[in-house]
């Protein structure tokens, strides 16, 4: 499948303006520098019209990826969960020791991979993906069932096991990616937001679009990174949110949602 049939969603903001006169990383030398499969996550959500602000105080060392003369890549993730919603529970509730399993398609190059985040008792996260057939990226074939199953397993993480995982919620956004030579980390910007449930039988498909707002996660070690202290100093602070399972608290009402309450109410309702 081409990428331009893949690319039917809105398009996101670029941000190539404000970046203009940062130098460029290519995704080769990111992966070696900060490649952060295990990592700690910060998210901030912020208006759009807020971002330009933040990115005109970045240090003039901070680099950009680029991919083909690429700055900002369109994304589509389709996540996976048990019927019960085991996954999206584990969130809400929370549990320490949690997963979420999702297709991640490179809309730009075509290219999707089978990602299997889980998290320990520690709140470190840590990213297994397989590369997969993008025909596929809305469905869990066998192996990547067994490659699910595997990774689970090998993390101790309950939940998943002899129950079916079927595709629930979709998102797609535009990315740009920053790399933080001062602590070879990196942080992601990802604008026009979108996220939109699976049409089944049952239940008509739910659609909700963002396109003035952001969403900043610095991806670093135990200590913040550059970007989160900018991020502080511009009144921003770490907000709860998961594009899962705020995305999934957003489309359907009747599930648990007091983790993200603050985040519903000012972004998403």
């Amino acid at each position: 499948m081409s990428a331009a049939a893949l690319a039917a969603g809105p398009a996101g903001v670029l941000l190539d303006v404000p970046l203009a006169g940062l130098a460029t990383i290519d995704l080769a030398e990111l992966t070696e520098r900060a490649s952060l499969l295990t990592r700690i996550d910060r998210k901030y959500v912020l208006p759009r019209s807020g971002l330009d602000a933040v990115l005109a105080d970045l240090d003039p060392a901070v680099r950009v990826l680029d991919i083909d003369g690429v700055r900002s890549s369109e994304y589509e993730s389709v996540y996976f969960d048990t019927p019960q919603l085991t996954s999206f529970l584990m969130a809400a509730h929370p549990r320490r020791r949690r997963f979420k399993i999702r297709t991640r398609t490179y809309v730009d190059s075509a290219q999707s991979y089978l990602e299997v985040k889980t998290r320990g008792g520690r709140g470190v996260t840590v990213k297994d993906r397989l590369p997969y057939a993008i025909g596929d990226r809305a469905t869990l074939t066998t192996e990547g069932r067994r490659y699910t199953d595997t990774v689970l397993d090998e993390a101790d993480i309950t939940g998943a096991e002899g129950q079916d995982l079927v595709p629930t919620l979709t998102t797609r956004y535009r990315r740009t990616t920053l790399f933080l030579p001062e602590s070879s980390s990196r942080a992601t910007i990802d604008t026009g937001l979108s996220w939109a449930s699976v049409r089944r039988a049952d239940a008509p498909q739910r659609r909700l679009d963002r396109p003035r707002l952001a969403i900043v996660e610095t991806k670093s070690g135990s200590r913040a990174s550059a970007v989160d202290r900018l991020l502080w100093a511009h009144g921003h602070r770490p907000a709860s949110i998961s594009k899962y399972a705020t995305g999934m608290a957003a489309l359907h009402g009747d599930l648990p949602a007091n983790k993200w309450a603050p985040v519903l109410r000012r972004y998403f309702r």
